[in-house]
């Protein structure tokens, strides 16, 4: 599923840009991309539309997010972390985090770093929103490819 999320990202700047569902798994299967892979994806981008526009956009500054015990399972520690460093850093508002915490609860398998990365990335795309640079770098490059100055 994230490899779809991953070459929509990559293809469509918004995700208005996407044709409809039919059309677009025709394409996405014409790519090399197996159907259950793709009714996935389009399914789990529903659902990222859906809490994107219920999603509330005021939330106090001082609030505090606390995990449930089950997020704090699916999401693991790492992920929680780097959640809370996007969101100390100021590239990731409480709405955003709330969409990016839902989204990677809807997915079926223990999430690793790699993956909520990519959800996070998809919820900029999904809003029409390209992260800065520096925060491309971070969801994009793994460590250990980075070149240290």
């Amino acid at each position: 599923m994230f490899d779809v999320l991953v070459y929509l990202y990559e293809n469509y700047w918004r995700p208005d840009a996407c044709p409809e569902h039919a059309q677009l798994s025709r394409k996405l299967t014409s790519v090399g991309f197996e159907s259950d892979e793709i009714e996935d994806a389009l399914s789990w981008l529903d659902g990222l539309t859906t809490v994107a526009e219920s999603q509330a956009k005021a939330q106090s500054p001082l609030s505090l997010r606390v995990y449930t015990p089950a997020e704090q399972d699916h999401l693991g520690t790492a992920s929680i972390a780097f959640l809370s460093f996007l969101e100390s850093a100021g590239v990731l508002p409480a709405p955003m985090r709330e969409i990016a915490v839902d989204r990677a609860m809807a997915t079926t398998s223990e999430l690793a770093l790699e993956d909520l990365k990519i959800i996070v990335l998809m919820v900029f795309w999904s809003i029409g929103e390209e992260p800065d640079a520096l925060i491309l770098d971070e969801l994009f490059v793994d460590v250990e490819d980075r070149l240290i100055h």
